[in-house]
């Protein structure tokens, strides 16, 4: 992906008639622009435990086969993180263990959230082709800074946005964080009519990074799934035509938290950094649990369509959090194994990017989608037996689901319409 250096520019069910056709529904809020951005360093899970704990000063065989066991057992090939060799040269404390390193992790990572938020941003908007300066309101998202003034000030002070714009701070919610900035600035652009949304999620794991110890099993895991990298998005009603092109609508969005489940993920920020606990019952709970989830969302489709909608009929952008919770999702519900197919994806190409996941993955659809219909079109003109039945067999259905999971446990998603 191109980079910008962007610091330099200043549930009740209801019935509805049948959509005859995708196009966005009045009132109903629209994704309008979708942008990315990461940085620089890119990583390979090839070799990356030998040189981790080469790199931290660990000299311990057991832990290195865990540590080559789970670099091939998460998927994950390619990473984009923040740390590089020069910023554990000028802070070798961070690889210390209990050296008291907050501030300085605290430091470098709101620059670089701010950085990368600033980057995605700049990409949604020159995608969306409006001024800067209608954008209206601003939902920032993060679980990587600490700070007063907050990330959501510091973002839009960079980009240039407007003194009046409204900003809405959502911090340390984990994963299903960017399903949740999706929420949030859902119901802002549906109950202020003529509003631009503008939703930045940026993520690092410097806060988290360390010299890795046999006590915290996950110490290992989050060095061989977790990557940095930031998302953004432009939500708002009744597209402009010709000056907007909507992709996805957004028919409902909601969370669900699971009761007794508070203990399963956890994270303590202390002087040495954040602190991360998973438990291994967390792939279990979400496949126990997802479909008490999305059984009465569907209704609502089946509502309006007045017909027998499987969940196989839908598009799924899931978090791809590991591969066993999508496993686990594809188990429960019963999905062809394609239809987790850009999940999987982003999960190979970027890791779990924690909030910032779930909008590459429906960025990745829907490029997919686009290239697809070329596809499609290509093999109209050539008049190519069979082509164009086979990619319009590909594109994805109307109708899907954003889902994401984290702390709570919580289950958080959207019900969308593909308008591409």
């Amino acid at each position: 992906m191109q980079q910008t250096s962007a610091f330099a520019a200043p549930y009740g069910t209801s019935r509805r008639p049948a959509v005859t056709g995708r196009h966005a529904r009045p009132g109903k809020v629209t994704v309008l622009a979708i942008g990315r951005a990461v940085p620089e360093m890119m990583i390979k899970n090839e070799g990356l435990a030998d040189n981790f704990l080469r790199d931290a000063n660990v000299d311990d065989p057991i832990m290195l086969a865990k540590l080559r066991r789970l670099c091939e057992t998460t998927t994950v090939k390619t990473r984009y993180v923040v740390i590089n060799e020069q910023m554990l040269r000028e802070n070798p404390n961070f690889l210390i263990e209990g050296a008291p390193t907050l501030g300085a992790r605290l430091r470098i990572s709101g620059d670089a959230v701010t950085k990368l938020g600033v980057e995605a941003a700049v990409d949604a908007i020159r995608e969306w082709g409006r001024p800067i300066s209608d954008i209206t309101h601003l939902v920032y998202v993060s679980s990587s800074e600490v700070r007063l003034p907050g990330g959501d000030l510091h973002l839009a002070r960079h980009l240039g946005l407007r003194p009046d714009v409204n900003r809405v701070m959502l911090y340390m919610l984990g994963c299903y964080g960017g399903a949740s900035g999706i929420r949030v600035a859902k119901d802002l652009a549906e109950n202020n009519p003529g509003s631009r949304v503008l939703l930045v999620t940026s993520e690092t794991t410097l806060i988290g990074y360390r010299k890795p110890n046999r006590d915290r099993p996950y110490d290992l895991v989050g060095a061989a799934l977790f990557g940095d990298g930031a998302a953004a998005m432009i939500l708002g009603t009744d597209p402009l035509p010709v000056l907007e092109t909507a992709s996805f609508e957004l028919d409902w969005a909601g969370q669900w938290y699971l009761p007794g489940t508070e203990t399963t993920i956890e994270g303590t920020l202390t002087e040495e950094g954040l602190i991360f606990k998973l438990g291994r019952e967390l792939p279990k709970l979400i496949e126990a649990n997802v479909r008490a989830f999305c059984d009465p969302v569907i209704k609502r489709v089946a509502a309006g369509t007045a017909g027998n909608l499987q969940y196989n009929d839908m598009f799924w952008a899931v978090h791809p959090g590991g591969p066993a919770i999508l496993n686990a999702v594809e188990k429960q519900l019963g999905l062809e194994h394609h239809k987790l197919q850009s999940s999987r994806q982003i999960l190979a190409d970027y890791g779990n990017i924690s909030s910032s996941t779930c909008i590459y993955v429906l960025d990745h659809m829907r490029r997919h989608s686009l290239k697809l219909k070329e596809k499609l079109a290509a093999g109209s003109n050539a008049a190519q037996p069979g082509s164009g039945a086979a990619a319009a067999a590909e594109i994805e259905p109307e109708w899907g689901f954003i889902l994401a999971f984290g702390p709570g446990i919580t289950i958080e998603g959207a019900l969308a319409r593909s308008l591409s």
